[in-house]
């Protein structure tokens, strides 16, 4: 996947990274965005999400006309704009929660929050005065003791067009965007339960996601079109990484210095990024250039969670010493495995067909449905 915003790196690579053997979807009926369909408890992902705000508070707001009932270990509680009260605010109380409807406060150790039947809805979940996202799904909420965990069970396929419209602008050609759908569906396929209580998250640890997109957009059309298909290798869907721009040549996990995960990879050329590269200088101090060692991966991300992605965005640069700090100037953007964002646009500008970019970058792999 990738490091994305500028690292485009689904976590599957942190914990090939780190040594660490990493692979990379509950009963839904058909969804708001288009995208999605009753499916088996197989076809759908638990994803954490909002955790990068370390909320210890969250407000639940009905969406349009839904009702979303609060479920506690002892009683329900609705929400609808037809009852004059549609929202809820959730908040951390030790090791449990405080849940306020209205001027009546309960104290409960879990919630859970879904359509009336159980089925999937349309929710508005924030943190006040940070964010506020819309989602189509379940959502459990639990304590951590310290903050709240918000878990939204969705289907595979809102999640993957949720992925893809994040990922992609709007002038993303359809065939390039059809291609990462496939990547961001085998990346679900193949890596489930990648945190302790959730399979994913919604940041580029695991594979960025915000709102799931209208169903007329680009987005959500790309998936509708590749729908159940995933890369395979071995005949197993493969955790697909991608990256923002490769400077010319993909890389491999040995390029880092780390063993390879089920699928080997293997570098090729990218003509885009070769001749378009992405140019970047940062400048950081003496101590952290000393703990970076080209390439090295880790030692890259361990920086850029503390000073940004746009502090290193690449293992491809040159380094020039300036009194006590270290000017870096290079190309790309992310780890270079995999997919190259940038390269398929100009595939797709080209004439290229999902496919054909897909086997471009993931040479040896099949395409397949899943399940």
């Amino acid at each position: 996947m990738k490091f994305q915003r500028i690292a485009k790196l689904p976590m599957a690579v942190i914990l090939l990274f780190c040594g660490v053997v990493a692979s990379i979807p509950l009963c839904c009926a058909v969804v708001a965005q288009g995208v999605s369909s009753d499916r088996s408890s197989v076809a759908d992902v638990r994803i954490g999400v909002l955790g990068l705000f370390r909320p210890i508070e969250f407000t639940v707001t009905a969406s349009g006309n839904s009702a979303l009932v609060l479920r506690t270990d002892e009683e329900r509680i609705v929400l609808e704009k037809s009852s004059g009260v549609d929202s809820a605010s959730v908040r951390v109380s030790g090791k449990d929660m405080e849940v306020s409807v209205g001027t009546r406060v309960v104290r409960v150790s879990k919630l859970a929050v879904s359509g009336r039947n159980a089925q999937t809805v349309d929710f508005v979940l924030a943190v006040p005065n940070k964010i506020a996202r819309r989602y189509h799904g379940t959502l459990e909420i639990k304590s951590s003791g310290v903050t709240l965990i918000a878990i939204v069970a969705m289907n595979r396929e809102t999640a993957v067009a949720s992925v893809v419209a994040a990922e992609n602008p709007s002038d993303t050609p359809f065939e390039a965007l059809k291609a990462q759908a496939v990547a961001a569906r085998s990346y679900f396929a193949a890596s489930r339960g990648r945190h302790h209580d959730f399979d994913f998250c919604d940041t580029t640890h695991c594979q960025f996601l915000r709102e799931p997109p209208a169903p007329e957009s680009a987005a959500a059309r790309a998936v509708a079109d590749t729908r159940d298909l995933v890369l395979a290798y071995d005949s197993q869907p493969i955790a697909a990484m991608y990256t923002r721009s490769c400077s010319g040549r993909t890389r491999t996990p040995a390029d880092f210095g780390f063993s390879s995960a089920a699928y080997p990879y293997y570098p090729v050329e990218c003509q885009y990024c070769r001749s378009h590269p992405f140019h970047w200088s940062s400048r950081i101090s003496a101590q952290d250039a000393a703990a970076l060692r080209t390439p090295n991966e880790s030692a890259r991300l361990k920086i850029v969670r503390r000073l940004g992605w746009s502090a290193i965005p690449s293992n491809d640069f040159l380094a020039k010493t300036e009194s006590d700090h270290v000017i870096l100037n290079g190309t790309g953007e992310g780890h270079g495995i995999g997919l190259c964002q940038s390269g398929a646009r100009a595939m797709a500008d080209e004439g290229a067909d999902f496919r054909q970019i897909l086997t471009h970058y993931y040479p040896n792999t099949t395409i397949v449905r899943w399940p």
